[in-house]
């Protein structure tokens, strides 16, 4: 049986009359990586603000582990590893140091020092001081201290942000450990879909604080099948030829394009258009990216 760790119903936030965050139906599957994925200023941050308890919903309802959060909440966060935006540390401590201030509070076991250490691979650095990290250790370190309390439900918003592709990679390999070494669920934020399609098995897509995608990342990856674009010397004449036979093409810089790349299909739209008189120059099999995907699904266009 399917145990959903994080479940929402109607989530809602609103900061006087600006919306940030409407009707959010979440559902993140026991033992799943989910990519949270969005522009910046999508809601992201705000929900997992108050998936974290951190701020009140408006409207909605939150259950953790099964568990409403308004009545269980202390229970419920002693569950979770978070890392919210930038990770807050003591520079003139050492990278243990500050992990021990964490043992002592929570009163772990000194041991979990050492094997946090390890799983986030600071073990070399660990007596050098937070201050001297580069930013991905520092990135690593606040996992480190996430991870302290062995969570069931990681939650990290935009990780990997400002870090070189080095420090992205690690990052990346690093989360997609955790939920077959240690049995966790990540949630992680992400603007970057690259990032996402490379980690997580389920994603989330919200646009203007609306959930407007969620399934497993392979029911994304069926939407990129592959395009027919045509080129020709009269592009209007030739779209006029291939919708008179009942078939859509979509005109788009110049260019013709057609859900359809079947080697038969391919080679019959080409002898009709030459038969027509056009005179074809590309018929070109483009395969769509996830990005071309997200900008489908959230109607944007750039840089996200």
């Amino acid at each position: 049986m399917v145990q959903n760790i994080v479940l929402t119903k109607n989530l809602t936030k609103k900061f006087g009359k600006q919306t940030s965050v409407s009707g959010l139906e979440m559902s993140i599957e026991k033992g799943q990586i989910y990519g949270f994925l969005g522009p910046n200023g999508a809601g992201k941050t705000t929900t997992i603000r108050m998936l974290l308890g951190l701020i009140k919903p408006t409207e909605g309802d939150i259950q953790l582990f099964g568990q409403d959060i308004r009545k269980n909440r202390l229970q419920i966060l002693q569950r979770i590893g978070s890392l919210v935006e930038s990770p807050s540390y003591y520079g003139n401590l050492t990278g243990r140091e500050n992990l021990e201030v964490i043992r002592r509070v929570r009163d772990l076991p000194e041991a979990r020092i050492t094997e946090v250490l390890e799983i986030v691979r600071l073990t070399k650095v660990a007596d050098r001081l937070a201050k001297e990290y580069s930013l991905g250790m520092k990135q690593r370190l606040g996992i480190a201290a996430a991870l302290m309390s062995k969570p069931d439900l990681l939650v990290l918003d935009e990780p990997t942000n400002g870090l070189d592709p080095a420090g992205i990679h690690e990052i990346r390999e690093l989360i997609k450990e955790l939920p077959d070494r240690y049995g966790m669920t990540v949630l992680v934020s992400s603007h970057l879909l690259s990032e996402i399609d490379q980690m997580a098995t389920q994603v989330g897509i919200i646009m203007n604080g609306k959930l407007i995608f969620q399934d497993d990342i392979e029911a994304l990856r069926k939407k990129q099948k592959p395009l027919l674009k045509i080129g020709a010397n009269n592009i209007h004449e030739a779209q006029s030829i291939i919708q008179n036979r009942g078939l859509h093409a979509k005109l788009q810089e110049g260019n013709l394009w057609i859900a359809e790349t079947s080697p038969e299909f391919v080679s019959e739209i080409n002898g009709m258009l030459v038969k027509s008189g056009v005179s074809v120059y590309r018929l070109e099999e483009v395969k769509r990216s996830l990005e071309d995907i997200f900008l489908e699904l959230t109607g944007t266009e750039g840089s996200l």
